[in-house]
């Protein structure tokens, strides 16, 4: 039991492990974890989307797919270039403590290996995640990501997910709270 509440201290820590990558885009900023969140929700969708994947193998998958950013840091792609990061010992050396490690294992290596329909979704919901972000940063004025979104949608991998990612790019991050401007925003109260 000791092994499994570490691992659960060590998951807390990808709510304090920034995401790098916005520092070269200028705006914005996110942990890890709240990356991790939006790619779960973004991979039910999508799983819901296509009936012959294993949804829970999706959310599995979507769940861990950035684990071992607890130890490595997030790596963006500037990053990526210069440092190589040893993410498969830092899976072993977290994977060898736990009763269920093999289980991670495996899904940490069919996220890797991107041969199946669920790592194909989870990878399409991971790009979501950011495509999503990074409509909402062109909407409140960030010239560059528009550019940046466009190298992410040519990382997706199903007709659905480039289908979610073309109706992105043609609805305003606010229509979703702000489509019905009447007098509701003046009043604070329905009128009807």
């Amino acid at each position: 039991m000791k092994n499994i509440v570490n691992f659960l201290f060590e998951v807390g820590m990808l709510q304090k492990t920034p995401r790098t990558g916005f520092q070269f885009l200028g705006s914005g900023c996110e942990s890890v974890s709240e990356h991790i969140l939006r790619t779960l929700y973004i991979g039910y969708v999508l799983a819901k989307l296509e009936p012959e994947a294993d949804e829970l193998k999706v959310l599995r998958i979507c769940l861990m797919h950035d684990l071992p950013e607890a130890r490595t840091g997030d790596m963006n792609y500037v990053n990526k270039k210069y440092v190589t990061v040893n993410e498969e010992k830092a899976l072993k050396d977290l994977t060898d403590t736990l009763p269920f490690g093999d289980e991670i294992m495996s899904t940490m290596e069919e996220f890797n290996e991107g041969e199946t329909i669920e790592s194909l979704i989870a990878r399409d919901a991971d790009q979501l995640a950011l495509i999503l972000q990074l409509k909402e940063y062109g909407d409140l004025g960030n010239k560059y990501s528009k550019e940046w979104i466009s190298f992410a949608v040519r990382r997706l991998h199903t007709e659905k997910a480039r289908s979610l990612a073309k109706i992105i790019m043609e609805t305003d991050s606010s229509e979703w709270w702000f489509a019905e401007k009447d007098d509701w925003w003046v009043n604070g109260k329905d009128l009807k």
